[in-house]
């Protein structure tokens, strides 16, 4: 601060440093850009509510005149009407705006705030603010915005990473308490308190120097407690239970003792025609009856269309398992989409898409169709024998299986809705146009 006298305003330095702005020679500026300029410094110096309308009233009333400056002359009776503030508050910030060189006071000889014009009316000349150092300053102001953002972004990432910290450090604690209850922590607790008081809210302006280090600290140090504390497994030798000989057999050495027979294999008495035909009872549906693998291999490539598989997936399931097991993987996704749509779950939805997926689990043996075969034999044996035994019990209850076919397909068609057909039914109905 220089002050000095200058007649009726007192000469300050900010007013001196601010005359050494200047415009570009021939720059226009518009009211949008002088408006930006403004909201930039308003930001950038975090000017208050009052200077704010003060500003912003005094960019309103640029006329974008060609006169080399960005000259204003709005009178303290408009600025109160257009702001709401007190002659007073506007005087205040009138001062305040020169402080910090963003406005130069132009003084007339009377005090008073107009425009000169010439003889055609064309204003040469004002007296009121020259906001040139405004505009001049724009590009501090954005400067000054962006690094304000980045600093803001900085901090709140801060922010994140400490209460990502104590989030994890209140859990290990509390896991530390139900699992390990014996062991102290006291010590942590009473850190956990004091760095929970040092840090301050979301709101402030600025972390306390290292806080975000002494949290990720405290998050380290109770983990690393609660590891510690489960041991980790490390210091507790392996017990070894079985202390034979891994070269003896599990019937020690008994050589003649009979192999259980694995509960997977067939019997040798049942081919797989007619153990696909008691696996699957949807190929009861095939007009012709399966007798051997030619027939198995006809109802496997006719029931094709009914699974919805393009002819490509036949052709190469039959390059990849042969004829027999590609006429076999058929038959088993029907029977399962049967199976499926019956239950209600309708879990297969692409039944072509299933078998695709069938045939190259079974190319990988990753599935063993015969085992498959075997374990859905039983199943539905089982559903057999449980279907009879309550049958009997019913007296006059039509046995499973036994019941007509209209009712079968009211029935099963009420259950999976009307705009699904049964599996079994798209079946007959295939084989009754192949018949005709």
């Amino acid at each position: 601060m220089q002050p000095a006298s200058s007649g009726g305003r007192r000469l300050r330095h900010a007013a001196l440093a601010a005359r050494k702005f200047v415009l570009e020679s021939g720059r226009t500026v518009t009211r949008k850009e002088l408006s930006a300029a403004a909201r930039d410094a308003a930001k950038a110096l975090c000017l208050s509510a009052p200077q704010r309308l003060v500003l912003s009233q005094l960019v309103v009333c640029w006329g974008e005149h060609a006169i080399g400056r960005l000259l204003v002359w709005p009178s303290n009776q408009r600025l109160t009407a257009a702001t709401g503030l007190s002659e007073r508050s506007i005087r205040n910030a009138v001062r305040a705006l020169t402080e910090l060189q963003l406005l130069l006071p132009k003084d007339s000889p009377n005090g008073k705030r107009y425009a000169v014009r010439d003889e055609r009316g064309h204003i040469v000349d004002a007296f009121g603010f020259d906001l040139t150092p405004l505009f001049a300053r724009r590009d501090e102001w954005a400067a000054a915005t962006a690094a304000q953002r980045q600093m803001k972004e900085l901090l709140k990432r801060s922010f994140d990473d400490i209460t990502i910290c104590r989030r994890a450090t209140e859990e290990a604690l509390g896991a530390l308490a139900r699992c390990r209850s014996s062991i102290d922590r006291t010590d942590l607790e009473k850190r956990l308190d004091v760095l929970k008081a040092r840090t301050p809210k979301r709101s402030g302006s600025s972390l306390p120097a290292g806080l975000a280090d002494a949290w990720s600290e405290m998050r380290q140090l109770a983990e690393e407690a609660f590891y510690l504390a489960s041991c980790d497994g490390t210091t507790f030798r392996h017990i070894e239970a079985e202390k034979e000989s891994f070269s003896e057999t599990c019937h020690n050495g008994n050589q003649n003792d009979a192999e259980p027979s694995a509960p997977n294999t067939p019997p040798p008495h049942l081919p797989l025609p007619a153990l696909v035909v008691e696996a699957c009872p949807v190929i009861a549906g095939y007009a012709h009856p399966i007798r051997d693998t030619a027939d198995l291999v006809a109802a496997g490539q006719f029931l094709r269309a009914c699974l919805g598989a393009h002819p490509s997936a036949w052709t190469e399931a039959v390059e990849d398992l042969g004829a027999v097991r590609a006429a076999t993987a058929v038959i088993f996704v029907l029977q399962l989409h049967e199976d499926d749509v019956r239950s209600g779950k309708n879990s297969i939805r692409n039944p072509g898409g299933y078998f695709r997926s069938m045939v190259r689990l079974i190319k990988n043996t990753e599935i063993d169709l015969q085992a498959e075969l075997l374990t859905l034999r039983r199943h539905k044996q089982a559903q057999r024998d449980g279907s009879a035994r309550l049958g009997r019990g019913l007296g006059d209850a039509p046995r499973p299986g036994r019941e007509p076919r209209a009712d079968h397909l009211s029935r099963h068609r009420a259950r999976i809705g009307t705009s699904r057909i049964s599996m079994q039914g798209a079946i007959a109905q295939s084989s009754r146009c192949v018949a005709v």
